[in-house]
């Protein structure tokens, strides 16, 4: 599934977000979420690549190239807000695993990440998803990752 996310609405802002992740700068991947169906267990949600990313000073500088690990990142914390919205708690979604992982195109600054989450198992305490980022219409990386449900104040 492919959106156009220039005619999206945002179903959370990055106020929003910040409720339910706890990253903070420089570590916060997502800007906004642009469609989530519980139903359907699926959540869209947009970060936008720019020229001053912190990463791009030490990364191939002179070739800026977002990190793999941190579209893997993007990917989880967007997938981390559908396992918690699906579980109607309180509780912060710990990334657990990462399996197949695929990286098919570098991300550069100007770039607009897609970051599509479908869930495949949730459960009280976690779950699992599988996910794709995308720039336009091609895929530039992908993985199955699961979570773990915890109490903040087990952290």
């Amino acid at each position: 599934m492919v959106l156009n996310i220039s005619s999206q609405s945002t179903v959370f802002d990055i106020k929003e977000i910040l409720k339910i992740l706890p990253h903070r700068y420089p570590f916060l991947l997502v800007d906004r979420i642009i469609h989530l169906d519980l139903e359907q267990n699926l959540i869209v949600g947009v970060k936008n690549v720019t020229n001053n990313e912190h990463f791009f000073q030490g990364h191939f500088p002179g070739i800026p190239i977002m990190p793999g690990v941190l579209i893997l990142e993007a990917l989880a914390q967007t997938g981390g807000i559908l396992v918690h919205q699906k579980s109607q708690n309180a509780k912060i979604a710990l990334l657990l695993s990462v399996n197949n992982a695929k990286f098919r195109r570098p991300v550069v600054p100007g770039d607009v990440l897609t970051l599509q989450a479908t869930g495949l198992h949730f459960s009280s305490k976690g779950g699992k998803i599988q996910a794709k980022a995308l720039v336009g219409e091609q895929l530039v990386a992908e993985a199955e990752i699961g979570f773990a449900l915890v109490q903040k104040e087990q952290l």
